[in-house]
């Protein structure tokens, strides 16, 4: 049996869906495979459209708590790469971004995607 992780995906419209996302597979390919893309451009780590923010882990798999946590846990907790994640930078890795085409879940958690997002990525300007 393949381990499986639930990924709660938070739209900009405020809507949510969870995907089984399997332990060898991206947010991105999961998604694809029950029609219900996130946003990306390269598939690659290297562009930064599919970046997300991690909301929350549930890591009740640890302890067996059932407990989910939103600001003690990070990007490691919940995920591992299949390659380094070029479009993000040590800081925003740090603040809980994550590129969801070469993510691969360890953890059941919740990720908001979409330009809201991504708005602290890149440095603007006229803020």
């Amino acid at each position: 049996m393949t381990e499986t992780y639930a990924v709660t995906v938070e739209q900009p419209d405020g809507s949510s869906r969870t995907v089984a996302v399997r332990a060898n597979e991206t947010v991105l390919e999961a998604s694809e495979r029950t029609e219900r893309t996130v946003p990306f451009g390269c598939r690659t780590g290297a562009c930064g459209t599919c970046a997300g923010r991690l909301l929350e882990v549930d890591e009740a798999g640890d302890d067996g708590d059932g407990d989910a946590t939103d600001g003690s846990a990070g990007v490691a907790d919940a995920f591992e790469y299949r390659r380094e994640p070029r479009a993000l930078k040590p800081r925003h890795r740090e603040a809980g971004y994550v590129l969801l085409c070469i993510a691969l879940p360890r953890a059941d958690c919740r990720v908001a995607v979409g330009s809201r997002a991504r708005r602290d990525l890149v440095d603007n300007p006229w803020k």
